[in-house]
């Protein structure tokens, strides 16, 4: 199965996927206003299994990859829901000691993609965790739409904890070098920008894609290089960004903004049709790069 064509999508209903994904309308109200478009050549039915993933397209590097070794940890969160569960992967040649980088999922707790891009950190020669905040409700439940909703029942400021948490498990954990980085996506984007913020002592550099800032004025705590990565056509993420890159500039943080042309928020998600490849591509290219140059 391939993509249908970005180009193809009326902007429209990449903007009710949005606010459907981010809660802000139901599902019932996304599915009526997608009938109410046209769009020659397509069903409504194609149209949305475009937008929503189909995980099958998103594995780049199998479980089963003979570089790297992949088991499931848990970890203490003693501030948040006590007990936190992560997927860490670690390349299986490892001569010594490698730097770490902990990946944060969307607002949907630990899916595939996420799980492969873990995976993709230690083929590079990193020590990777990707946390499950769903964890406590028995982790991610295998399908988005619950998952959203799982996690837009628990406690925001404990799930916060439990990702500082995660990282300080990471930043300690035997085989990594002390050094940290955190890369995360949609919410993950924000809580790699909250945990810069918030624990500046774990964190060596961050690389949040399409996420929102800390809140209030944690955000003068940041001390770490940021790589900021955004999609063109992302309304609601976008709108933070001039008031947060003022709040870095005043607090004189190395960090480098990439803005994307005719993208979508989500666009290195390669499961559904947001996948922009060539931009996802350099993207990925510009963060294995900035962690290399951070981390060392």
């Amino acid at each position: 199965m391939s993509h249908i064509s970005p180009e193809k999508i009326p902007q429209q209903a990449f903007d009710w996927y949005d606010d459907y994904a981010h809660g802000d309308i139901d599902r019932r109200t996304f599915l009526g206003r997608l009938g109410s478009l046209s769009v020659v050549g397509l069903t409504l039915g194609a149209v949305t299994s475009a937008l929503t993933p189909n995980y099958a397209l998103a594995e780049q590097v199998s479980f089963n990859d003979g570089d790297i070794k992949a088991t499931y940890q848990e970890f203490d969160s003693p501030n948040g829901h006590g007990k936190g569960r992560g997927y860490l992967v670690v390349p299986s040649n490892m001569n010594g000691k490698a730097p770490a980088v902990l990946v944060v999922h969307e607002n949907r707790g630990l899916n595939p993609y996420v799980r492969d891009v873990a995976r993709r950190l230690a083929k590079q020669g990193f020590i990777a965790f990707a946390p499950d905040a769903l964890f406590p409700l028995g982790g991610y439940p295998g399908n988005d739409d619950d998952g959203r909703s799982m996690q837009r029942s628990m406690d925001r400021a404990k799930i916060d904890q439990d990702f500082i948490a995660a990282a300080s498990y990471l930043k300690k954990h035997d085989s990594s070098t002390g050094k940290l980085g955190v890369v995360g996506f949609c919410f993950g984007g924000y809580v790699s920008n909250m945990l810069a913020a918030a624990a500046p002592e774990l964190i060596d550099a961050a690389v949040p894609f399409y996420g929102t800032p800390a809140k209030g004025d944690l955000v003068k705590n940041v001390k770490a290089p940021i790589m900021l990565q955004f999609a063109e056509n992302d309304k609601r993420v976008n709108a933070t960004w001039p008031e947060y890159e003022a709040a870095l500039k005043a607090n004189n943080v190395n960090y480098t903004a990439h803005f994307y042309p005719n993208t979508q928020h989500g666009f290195h998600n390669d499961s559904t049709s947001r996948y922009a490849p060539k931009a996802a591509e350099l993207a990925w290219s510009r963060t294995i790069e900035f962690f290399k140059q951070n981390l060392s």
